[in-house]
C-alpha cells in the first residue's frame, strides 16, 4: 500500500543505526563519517500491536500476520542540499517520495562521535533539515507558478492556481512548513501538493535521539525540541539508538527485562512505528481463525466494503454483509463462538464505518 516513512537527518546523528534497529538487521552500513548511506536502504517492519498476540492465546493459529510500513533510510542532509550540496538534490527526492518524515535528532553529547556543524544544538540541525524542505518547494512551487501563469491567459481555474500558489511560495519564504499553512485543509491545497508532493506539508516526527541517561529524564536538548515541536505541531519520540540496537537478537522476554531495567515499557522504536502508522491515517482490523490471526490495513473511517478490498478486491465487489465483533468482546467472552452466544456478534452492512481492532469475517457474492 505504499505506506512509507523517510529517516531523514543530519549526516552522523543516528539514523542508519536506527535503521539497523528498526529491521532489526544489520543491513544499513554505520559509520563515524558523513554520506556513508548514498543510495537509500528500504525495509519493512511489523507494527507492533499486542492485540494480536491476545488473539493468537485465544485461536492458537499456525501463524500471526502483523500490519507492516516501510522505512526508508535516506542519507545525510546537509545546508545547501536544496541547490545540490552533499548530493542534496537526489536525497531529496527520495524523501518525496515518502508520506511521513521521521527526523532523527541527535540530543546526546559525545566528543568521539564527529557533528558536522561541529556543536551539538538540535534545534539548529532542525532548522538546516526543514529549511532545506522548504527551499525545495519554494523551487518546485516558482516553476508550477510560472507555468500556471502561461496557462491562465486562457484559463481561470490555472489563474485561481496561480494565485493560491504565489501565496503558499510568500509563506514558505519566511521559514514556514506548508503543513502549517493556514489554508492547508483547503480543496486547492490538496490539489497542488497533489501535483507537486510538497516536502514540508508531509508529517514530522521527531525522533529525539538521546544517550542511556537521558532514557529516563529529559536533558537540555530533549527540552528544546519538544517545545519546538509544540509550536509547529510535531511530535517527539525518545529514542537510544545505541540501546535499541543491542536489542536485536533479543527473545521477547530478555528484551522486556532489558527495557525494564533502563526503566522504561516501551522501546522508542516501537513507539515510533505506532505514531508512524498513525500519522500515515491508517489503522487495522483483524481476521481470527486457525490458519491466522491477520493485521489487516486499511484508512481511517473506511466503509465495510473498503475494508474488505484489503483482503480482495472481489470482496467489495459482491459485499453483503459483515459479521463484527468489537475487539474487547472478544478477548472478554474468549473468542467467536462464546461472543456469540454473548450476542456480541453484529451484523453490518455496506455504511458500517469500521473501528480499530474489529475482528471481521465478510460474506459476499461474486
Amino acid at each position: 500500500m505504499g505506506l512509507s516513512i523517510g529517516l531523514v537527518g543530519l549526516p552522523n546523528v543516528g539514523k542508519s543505526t536506527t535503521f539497523n534497529a528498526l529491521t532489526k538487521a544489520q543491513n544499513a552500513e554505520a559509520a563515524n563519517y558523513p554520506f556513508c548511506t548514498i543510495e537509500p536502504n528500504k525495509a519493512t517492519v511489523p507494527v507492533p500491536d499486542n492485540r494480536l498476540e491476545a488473539l493468537a492465546k485465544i485461536v492458537n493459529p499456525e501463524r500471526i500476520q502483523y500490519s507492516t510500513l516501510d522505512f526508508v533510510d535516506i542519507a545525510g542532509l546537509v545546508k545547501g542540499a536544496s541547490k545540490g550540496e552533499g548530493l542534496g538534490n537526489k536525497f531529496l527526492s527520495n524523501i518525496r517520495e515518502t508520506e511521513v518524515i521521521l527526523q532523527i535528532v541527535r540530543c546526546f553529547e559525545d566528543e568521539n562521535i564527529v557533528h558536522t556543524e561541529g556543536r551539538i544544538n538540535p534545534l539548529d540541525d532542525v532548522e538546516i533539515i526543514e529549511n532545506e524542505l522548504i527551499f525545495a518547494d519554494i523551487e518546485v512551487l516558482t516553476n508550477r507558478i510560472d507555468r500556471l501563469n502561461k496557462q491562465a491567459k486562457n484559463d481561470k481555474d490555472s489563474a485561481i492556481m496561480a494565485e493560491f500558489a504565489q501565496e503558499l511560495a510568500e509563506f514558505l519564504a519566511e521559514g514556514n512548513l506548508a503543513r502549517n499553512f493556514p489554508k492547508a485543509n483547503s480543496e486547492l491545497f490538496g490539489q497542488l501538493n497533489h501535483d507537486v508532493r510538497l516536502l514540508s506539508a508531509k508529517e514530522i516526527i521527531y525522533g529525539a535521539n538521546v544517550d542511556e541517561e537521558g532514557l529516563t529524564t529529559d536533558n537540555e536538548h530533549v527540552l528544546a525540541l519538544v517545545a519546538h515541536a509544540q509550536k509547529t505541531g510535531c511530535e517527539v519520540v525518545k529514542l537510544c539508538a545505541k540501546i535499541e540496537e543491542e536489542l536485536i537478537g533479543l527473545d521477547d522476554e530478555e528484551r522486556n527485562e532489558f527495557l525494564r531495567d533502563l526503566g522504561i515499557e516501551e522501546s522508542g522504536l516501537e513507539q515510533i512505528i505506532r505514531k508512524g502508522f498513525d500519522k500515515l491515517g491508517y489503522m487495522s482490523y483483524f481476521t481470527a481463525g486457525v490458519k491466522e490471526v491477520r493485521s489487516w490495513t486499511i484508512r481511517k473511517n473506511s466503509t465495510a466494503p473498503k475494508a474488505a478490498s484489503a483482503i480482495h478486491n472481489d470482496f467489495e465487489k459482491g459485499f453483503i454483509r459483515a459479521e463484527v465483533i468489537a475487539y474487547n468482546d472478544f478477548v472478554e467472552c474468549g473468542g467467536e463462538a462464546k461472543s456469540k452466544e454473548a450476542g456480541k456478534m453484529r451484523l453490518e452492512g455496506k455504511e458500517y464505518i469500521v473501528q480499530d481492532g474489529d475482528i471481521m469475517h465478510f460474506r459476499f457474492n461474486l
